[in-house]
């Protein structure tokens, strides 16, 4: 049989022949089992030398599209019938289906989830997100710097569970100077975020039954992870002064709340009722978590003691995070850990992950004792001082016929209640079409009731965006309302 091949120049030969020849039959102009002509007569007819087209065949061959026969000549391979794929088993048919399958049935709130730039909104209250623009970039790359050569230094083995013990001293003076905590660097636990530190607390004290009470409405990643943990979760309504104290049920061995700034609503809790709950925990027996995720940001009034400051009894574990105050992918956390699960968490955390990066741990050492986290922290709370008058001074103004903001005095977010009734899943609609993007605070709630509110969080919203934002849901409000 003749081939159509067109040879050009005198470079690359064989790879011209190899490209042509498996071209032909990748588009099915030499049909399997076809016979090609052989090495000799081909060269002859391209004017090549035989070794030229022995080694285009010999990559064709390699590459399975040709097979010789001994006796027979070179053919075009003949590609065995595909075999059927075995079929692999899904979730519900594994022995732990029905666990699986309440996995993929959870889901974070919206109001806190990853959002990529192909589905963000122009104008974005999304909470837990610090102001970015400002990051002290050169500083950080410095402490970074610092951070490889000391790992470079380092003797290669694994390092203390605990943590380095120069970010320890760093976090305890951090803590005592900004949170009046009472501690010293062998109290502290570094964390891969405040995540894990729940975590490592619940695998300490949760077992299947165990009752723990949290706020409601509250942080659903807690609620979830003790539940995940086999625990009978109890939600707590909370008032104006923060969680129900006098409702916390008998039995509970684990209480979670957040006092200086109430996820999501943002009321402190009052001195009276933090008094009362380190009085019920005491009857009870019980840990109580106080989680401190971003009351670094204050903006009137004294700050009230911490929880842990005022605990006398050994029974609150102060957890805190750099992901509020520097940046969510830091993933450093921290817990300041009572006597009593001290040792228990550490030697959890190891079975978890040995220890957190210390590469990162040296960075951020180095970030607070040169000053730049404290620094970074006045930088960002002049920012949201500005943000959030821009977000009183809506609230007060064109939104004032539909909502109120709930009193909070720390954080970078604020809850409004809707003070007229109002059709939310249309506003929320609505206010997508003008790229504004609303939450409410529905996945915040577990056993009690949702009440028609918002959750605004400011971090990641520019400050001359709020009032255009604000402008545009007062707009569509005036037409719902008509």
């Amino acid at each position: 049989m003749e081939l159509h091949i067109v040879i050009e120049g005198s470079k690359d030969l064989a790879g011209q022949v190899y490209r042509q020849l498996r071209d032909a039959i990748l588009t099915g102009r030499l049909a399997p089992g076809e016979q090609v002509p052989p090495s000799r007569l081909l060269a002859t007819q391209l004017g090549l030398s035989r070794k030229t087209v022995s080694e285009a065949y010999s990559r064709l061959t390699l590459d399975k599209l040709l097979v010789g026969q001994i006796g027979s000549g070179t053919f075009v391979n003949t590609p065995a019938e595909a075999k059927p794929k075995p079929k692999r088993f899904e979730s519900q048919d594994l022995a732990a289906g029905k666990l699986i399958e309440h996995w993929l049935n959870q889901s974070f709130p919206l109001s806190m989830r990853h959002i990529g730039p192909e589905t963000r909104s122009q104008y974005d209250f999304q909470g837990g997100i610090p102001v970015r623009r400002q990051f002290p970039q050169e500083e950080w790359r410095q402490c970074v710097l610092y951070g490889l050569r000391q790992s470079s230094n380092s003797s290669g083995f694994y390092a203390e569970t605990e943590g380095l013990p120069a970010l320890r001293e760093a976090i305890a003076r951090h803590v005592s100077f900004a949170r009046g905590v009472q501690c010293t660097a062998s109290d502290v636990l570094v964390t891969n975020g405040a995540q894990q530190a729940l975590d490592l607390i619940a695998r300490v004290l949760v077992e299947p039954g165990s009752v723990v009470a949290v706020e409601d409405p509250g942080y659903p990643p807690a609620r979830m992870l003790f539940a995940a943990q086999g625990a009978n979760v109890v939600g707590v309504p909370v008032d104006n002064e923060g969680m129900q104290v006098d409702r916390i049920p008998d039995g509970t061995r684990l209480i979670y709340v957040t006092p200086a700034h109430q996820f999501p609503l943002g009321m402190p809790m009052s001195a009276d009722r933090r008094e009362a709950l380190l009085e019920r925990a005491r009857e009870l027996r019980a840990i109580v978590i106080e989680d401190d995720y971003d009351s670094e940001f204050r903006y009137e009034g004294r700050p009230l003691d911490s929880l842990q400051s005022l605990d006398v009894d050994g029974l609150v574990a102060f957890v805190g995070t750099f992901s509020k105050t520097i940046n969510p992918e830091l993933r450093v956390g921290y817990v300041i850990a009572p006597p009593a699960i001290r040792r228990a968490m550490t030697i959890v955390k190891g079975l978890s992950d040995w220890h957190t990066p210390t590469m990162t741990q040296w960075a951020m050492t180095k970030f607070i004792d040169e000053g730049y986290l404290q620094k970074h922290i006045r930088r960002c709370h002049g920012i949201y001082v500005a943000r959030r008058e821009k977000l009183h001074a809506a609230f007060n103004g064109d939104l004032q016929p539909w909502m109120r903001a709930v009193p909070t005095n720390a954080g970078f977010h604020l809850a409004a209640e809707m003070t007229a009734e109002v059709d939310m899943t249309q506003l929320l609609r609505l206010a997508r079409r003008v790229d504004v993007a609303l939450y409410t605070l529905d996945e915040f709630y577990y056993e009690a009731k949702p009440q028609p509110a918002l959750f605004f969080g400011y971090g990641a919203i520019e400050s001359l965006d709020i009032e255009v934002a604000l402008g545009r849901v007062a707009t569509i409000l005036t037409e719902l309302s008509q």
